[in-house]
């Protein structure tokens, strides 16, 4: 499989007062087109800090990323977010649902930066929204949701533009154990369609459903193990 994710000795330092916080160290990592990948880590392993560079959200302080062929590493604020709008598809624990809009109208959004004409953009998220199993709910707004529906919603404007990946940030985060297992039965099937899904989580029974778990620490990557792996070192 191509590469589609490829971090090399990427840094991130921030300067807080007189203290420099060095949120990441040296992390290289490459994740194939297709995979199904967890990062995990304790509060402040920075798992979040490489999720944003991976998003295009941040940029390294040094070290390089290629983002399906592009390096990004030194991209403007504006030319990162042509990338994220093309490239990458956002998942939040808080939903980012717009109140007042229709779940089609929040599925389609980001196909109005993307140039589409309103036909266009209303079957292709009426589209996303079946397949999701949404359909019915196309025109109810996000108060008319339980907060399963409301992260369905959620995942189809992350699909509506066919991105490379998929970013998922906690996403079952505020969701009962039922509503995230059938989150990520819905995972399981997008991965199974040929999507590639990058997710972060601290939950392990969360995490054991992708296919291969990145656990970081005080911001360098501790392991790096496909789940079969994790699997047999915990019975030997």
């Amino acid at each position: 499989m191509p590469e589609i994710i490829k971090t090399t000795e990427i840094a991130k330092k921030y300067v807080m007062g007189s203290e420099i916080i060095h949120a990441l160290n040296s992390v290289s990592i490459t994740i194939n087109k297709g995979e199904y990948v967890a990062f995990m880590g304790p509060s402040g392993s920075g798992k979040s800090t490489l999720m944003n560079i991976i998003g295009c959200l941040d940029t390294p302080s040094s070290g390089r990323y290629v983002l399906n062929n592009n390096d990004v590493s030194d991209l403007t604020e504006n030319e990162l977010a042509e990338i994220r709008n093309k490239e990458i598809g956002f998942v939040f624990q808080t939903f980012n649902l717009l109140p007042r809009a229709s779940s089609l109208e929040n599925v389609a959004l980001p196909l109005v930066y993307a140039g589409f004409s309103k036909n266009e953009r209303e079957e292709k998220a009426y589209e996303v929204l079946e397949r999701v199993g949404l359909g019915d709910r196309a025109y109810h707004k996000p108060n008319e949701l339980s907060g399963g529906q409301r992260q369905r919603v959620a995942i189809a404007r992350a699909l509506v533009n066919d991105p490379s990946i998929i970013l998922a940030d906690e996403p079952t985060g505020n969701l009962d154990s039922k509503t995230s297992y059938s989150i990520m039965d819905l995972f399981e099937k997008l991965h199974e369609e040929g999507n590639t899904i990058v997710m972060v989580t601290h939950e392990d029974d969360i995490s054991k459903l992708a296919h291969r778990i990145v656990r970081l620490r005080d911001g360098f990557i501790e392991t790096d193990l496909e789940n079969k792996d994790i699997i047999k070192s915990q019975l030997i």
